[in-house]
C-alpha cells in the first residue's frame, strides 16, 4: 500500500508539472543555409541574405510599420521581385503557383497585382513567422524562427510575406512566445548572439503603408526610406543620428498622438492586449513635450479611461519572451479577397494558454482635478537599449501614412482614489494604493 501511494504521488507530480500546457516547436532558420524544401531552388537567384546581428527592442510584439523594425542596404537587389513573379505565372509552375497563392489566401490570378506591392527588406531582429515548406506539391506550414539578416518580402501592413531566397511563402506566427522550443539542425546552427527572449513577432500595421523607414544594416547611422513596392531603386536616405524633440501630446487622441510621434521619427511601445482606442484622451506623454531622443526611441503614453472601461497607459516593457501575450493570426487585408475555405496553410490551434504578465510599476499620474477624475493607469517609462525601431498605432482613418508603434505586452493597470478628508475631524487624509517537422539537433 506505501509504495502504492508513493507511486500516486509521483505521477500527480509528474500531471502537475505539466499543467501549463505543451511547448510550440519551433525550427530554427539561419540566414543564408539553404532550405530543404523549397518552392524554388535557392540557387536561382530569387535573393541574398545578409549580415545582421539581432538587436534588443522593448516588447516582443512589434508592429509591422515601425520604423527601424526592417533594415536596408545601399545596394538594392537582395530580393528580385520581377523573377519570382515569372517563376510563378509560368506555365509550367501552374500546380506550384496555385499552391502558393493558397498558402496567402490567394486567386493565383492575383498573384503578379501582389507581388507589385510588396517590399524587399533584410530582419533586423531573429523573428518568429509561419513558413511553409513545398512537399510532394503541397504547401507545409511549420512554426519558425527566422535569423535577422535573412531577406523577406513585406505586405502594405509590414508583414513578413515571402522568404526572398527560396520564395516560400510566411504568414504571421501563431502561438504563446514564451512557450517556444526552438530546434536547431539540418545545418541550421545556433547562431551568434541568439536569445530565446529577444525574438520578436509582426503584427500588422493598423493601416497601409506608403514608405517603409528603414536602417541601413551596414551603417546604423543611415536611414533609409523607402516607397512601399519598390525595390530599392526610389530608396531616401536620411540621418538616423539626428536628435528629434517629443512633441506636445497632451489633450490630443491617441490616433492623433501616435501619428506626430511617428512622424517626428518616434514610437510607442505598449503593454496589454492592444493599443487604446484612437480617440482615447491623451493626459501625459513621457519624456514630456520637448525633450529630445535620438531616431526610433520609444515614448510612454498615459490616456484618460473611458466611461465603462479601464484606462490604460502604453509603455515600453523590457524584452521578454515569458512577457508576451499570444499572438493571433493574421487580420484581412485589402490585398486581395479571402477565399471562402479556409487556407490549409494555417498552423493547428495549440492549447497553450497565454502567459501571465506580471503587473506594470506605477509612475507619476497626472495632477488632480475638482470631481471625479478620470481613470489613468500607469507603468514605468520605456527602457531606450541599442537602436529599438520607432513605431505608432493606430491613427484614423484618412490620416497621412507613417510608420508606426510596436506591439504590445500584457500589463495590470493601477488605478489611484483621490484623497478624502473631513471638515472638522482629524480623519486624515487617505489614498488607496495602486492594484497593481525535421529531425533536431538541438533544443533551446
Amino acid at each position: 500500500m506505501r509504495r502504492f501511494a508513493v507511486l500516486v504521488a509521483f505521477l500527480l507530480a509528474l500531471g502537475g508539472c505539466d499543467s501549463g500546457g505543451s511547448l510550440f516547436e519551433v525550427k530554427a532558420v539561419a540566414a543564408g543555409v539553404p532550405s530543404l524544401a523549397p518552392f524554388f531552388a535557392e540557387d536561382s537567384g530569387l535573393g541574398r541574405d545578409g549580415q545582421v546581428r539581432s538587436r534588443a527592442v522593448p516588447g516582443g510584439l512589434q508592429q509591422g510599420d515601425t520604423p527601424g523594425l526592417y533594415g536596408g542596404t545601399k545596394q538594392p537587389g537582395i530580393c528580385d521581385v520581377e523573377r519570382l513573379k515569372r517563376f510563378l505565372t509560368a506555365p509550367r509552375n501552374a500546380r506550384k503557383a496555385r499552391v502558393w497563392a493558397a498558402a496567402l489566401d490567394l486567386r493565383t490570378d492575383e498573384i503578379p497585382g501582389y507581388l507589385d506591392r510588396l517590399t524587399p527588406v533584410l530582419l533586423r531582429h531573429d523573428t518568429l513567422a509561419l513558413n511553409h515548406d513545398y512537399k510532394k506539391g503541397k504547401a507545409v506550414p511549420f512554426r519558425a524562427l527566422l535569423q535577422a539578416g535573412i531577406a523577406i518580402l513585406v505586405d502594405e501592413q509590414g508583414l513578413p510575406s515571402v522568404k526572398c531566397s527560396c520564395g516560400n511563402p510566411l504568414r504571421p506566427f501563431e502561438g504563446d512566445t514564451s512557450r517556444i522550443s526552438v530546434t536547431f539542425g539540418d545545418g541550421n546552427e545556433k547562431w551568434r548572439g541568439y536569445d530565446r527572449a529577444e525574438v520578436v513577432v509582426v503584427r500588422p500595421a493598423p493601416r497601409k503603408l506608403e514608405r517603409i523607414a528603414l536602417v541601413d544594416v551596414q551603417d546604423p547611422g543611415r536611414g533609409i526610406e523607402r516607397p512601399v513596392g519598390t525595390t530599392g531603386e526610389a530608396d531616401a536616405g536620411f540621418d538616423a543620428t539626428e536628435r528629434r524633440a517629443v512633441p506636445r501630446l497632451a489633450g490630443t487622441t491617441f490616433g492623433e498622438a501616435s501619428r506626430r510621434l511617428a512622424d517626428a521619427g518616434l514610437a510607442v511601445a505598449f503593454r496589454g492586449g492592444g493599443p487604446p482606442p484612437d480617440r482615447a484622451r491623451v493626459i501625459a506623454s513621457d519624456p514630456g513635450a520637448g525633450v529630445e531622443l535620438r531616431f526610433g526611441a520609444y515614448v510612454t503614453l498615459s490616456v484618460a479611461a473611458e466611461p465603462g472601461t479601464e484606462g490604460r497607459r502604453t509603455s515600453a516593457p523590457a524584452p521578454s519572451a515569458s512577457s508576451a501575450p499570444p499572438v493571433g493570426s493574421r487580420p484581412p487585408t485589402s490585398t486581395g479577397p479571402t477565399p471562402s475555405r479556409q487556407s490549409p496553410s494555417k498552423a493547428p490551434p495549440s492549447s497553450a494558454p497565454p502567459s501571465e504578465a506580471s503587473a506594470a510599476p506605477r509612475s507619476s499620474t497626472p495632477p488632480t482635478a475638482t470631481g471625479s477624475p478620470p481613470q489613468v493607469t500607469s507603468s514605468a517609462p520605456p527602457r531606450v537599449t541599442g537602436s529599438p525601431p520607432p513605431a505608432t498605432v493606430s491613427p484614423p482613418t484618412g490620416a497621412p501614412v507613417t510608420s508606426s508603434a510596436p506591439p504590445p505586452t500584457n500589463s495590470t493597470p493601477a488605478s489611484s482614489a483621490p484623497a478624502t478628508t473631513a471638515p472638522v475631524t482629524t480623519a486624515p487624509a487617505s489614498s488607496a494604493p495602486a492594484t497593481t517537422p525535421p529531425t533536431p539537433s538541438t533544443n533551446v
